[in-house]
């Protein structure tokens, strides 16, 4: 199969403007742009034809340029990342049968939750969309709980039946539960990984939808493929002794180049 993935990056994030460009200090003391730590990360995943940034920002062109990365320059109408990778596709011409939407947010995603996604959504004929979960353990759901506690709006969780198809997505904790756990307990909450895998029939799609009255809530993306019915597998994806977390505030910041540090990244 024929696997483009994207990385959608723009400057004007309203809760971290300039994010993509933040400057985060790994293992040897060298700092890295978050969008050349993201695109470090697809370039390791296997079985992937190209790897381009989508932006919309000249600063961001020129500093992933600066660092070899392919650029699509893309609309600044595009509301969110998927519609972002719409029109990258659309740019590019078409011709691969897989989609990912690497967000230019997570740094720290392995490369095998996008080889593992990706074979999840091959494998699945049903399946419009594609996207990774991680089985919180006790230290990362206490993180999203008190990201909360602060009034901070940090993960996202997901929720899905048993046949893996997502239910809800949500930046609340859920489930709910009252239990207490220690940093290295199982815990039944999934933290929702921001990577996608769509056929191109449903990204194509995707823009042509109004935005629902979940995605605004939220302001999830996702949900605008679950509002009109869309097939969104979940694909439960193991953290082999890794640490997860994205950039959504300034003060997660501390915490990614400490997991950096943690892990050895350079």
């Amino acid at each position: 199969m024929a696997v483009l993935v994207v990385i959608p990056a723009r400057f004007a994030s309203t809760r971290y403007p300039g994010k993509p460009l933040v400057e985060l200090r790994g293992a040897t003391g060298d700092s890295k742009s978050l969008i050349r730590r993201s695109w470090e990360a697809a370039m390791d995943v296997k079985g992937v034809d190209r790897v381009v940034v989508a932006t919309d920002d000249e600063r961001i062109k020129v500093a992933a340029e600066g660092f070899g990365a392919e650029v699509v320059m893309t609309s600044t109408e595009c509301q969110n990342g998927t519609e972002r990778c719409a029109e990258a596709l659309d740019t590019l011409g078409g011709g691969y049968e897989i989609v990912v939407n690497l967000q230019g947010d997570a740094p720290l995603t392995p490369a095998w939750f996008i080889e593992d996604l990706i074979a999840g959504l091959a494998a699945d004929p049903v399946a419009e969309v594609a996207t990774p979960v991680l089985r919180c353990d006790g230290r990362a759901l206490n993180g999203l709980l008190e990201d909360r506690r602060q009034g901070r709006v940090g993960g996202t969780t997901a929720v899905f039946g048993a046949d893996h198809n997502a239910l809800f997505f949500s930046k609340e904790v859920i489930p709910f539960t009252g239990k207490t756990y220690e940093d290295n307990d199982e815990t039944p909450v999934f933290h929702h990984v921001g990577v996608y895998a769509y056929r191109p029939s449903a990204l194509a799609a995707y823009p042509r939808w109004a935005s629902g009255p979940l995605e605004h809530l939220e302001g999830l993306e996702q949900l605008r493929f679950l509002e009109r019915g869309a097939h969104m597998l979940c694909v439960e994806v193991e953290a082999r002794g890794r640490q997860f977390w994205e950039l959504n505030n300034p003060q997660d910041v501390p915490k990614i180049e400490a997991m950096l540090t943690e892990m050895g990244h350079s």
